[in-house]
């Protein structure tokens, strides 16, 4: 075998293995809300996480604008963020700022957490939550929501889709732990895989499409050793 067909065939492998690889980095690029489902009229404990930054440079705070109909948000301490409340006169809070302590490296998986209340009135609807992920140099404003039908955008807003009116009538369901709260959040989490799947259709594609080529790069690397040992 040539130097040629080694360098043709290892650069082969090296394409396939890339694709495969970088579709579902593209696809972990955002910022998720977990749990994606809720129910109207009752409270929910939401977690926002990243692990990558702006370009690569470290994420220094991330702003959650909250959406009307969303009410009794409380945001969550931790020793990693310091909080600061958008407070409207009738008491409303509008956003929520979460400055790092110290900057979150790219690859480094972060989180902030809060506790707020989804109003009958949006009952069957999916809210979105708007995010701007501020960075030591730059930022990106996960606001984007994709037209019905349209494939998912560049910076997609994390979504939150909200079931019918809580039946429990539970003033306080992101904390209690009644058996039929715990239901509620084991369907919740058994929802997110099709959510996952509904929402970035892209990545899917890419991810098939690689993992595909990565195939044919082995295939065309191990019949072309075949041929040249016979």
């Amino acid at each position: 075998m040539t130097s040629t067909t080694r360098t043709r065939i290892l650069a082969g492998v090296v394409l396939g293995a890339a694709l495969a690889v970088a579709a579902p980095l593209a696809a972990s690029a955002h910022v998720h809300v977990t749990p994606e489902n809720a129910s109207a009229d009752a409270s929910t404990s939401l977690t926002f996480s990243f692990s990558h930054g702006c370009e690569e440079s470290p994420t220094t705070s991330m702003i959650i604008d909250i959406p009307e109909g969303v009410t009794n948000v409380v945001p969550v301490a931790d020793a990693n963020w310091t909080i600061q409340r958008d407070v409207a006169d009738n008491g409303t809070v509008s956003r929520v700022t979460y400055s790092a302590v110290a900057p979150v490296e790219n690859g480094i998986k972060g989180e902030v957490s809060l506790d707020a209340r989804f109003g009958a009135e949006l009952a069957d609807t999916d809210v979105a939550f708007p995010v701007t992920q501020v960075c030591v140099t730059g930022q990106t404003a996960w606001t984007e929501v994709a037209a019905e039908g349209a494939d998912e955008p560049e910076s997609p807003a994390p979504i939150v889709a909200v079931g019918a009116v809580s039946a429990s009538g539970d003033e306080h369901g992101g904390h209690d732990a009644s058996a039929e709260h715990d239901a509620t959040e084991a369907d919740a989490a058994d929802a997110v895989p099709a959510a996952s799947l509904r929402a970035d259709p892209t990545a899917l594609w890419l991810g098939g499409a690689g993992l595909a080529l990565g195939a044919i790069a082995l295939i065309v690397a191990v019949t072309a050793i075949v041929r040249r040992r016979a």
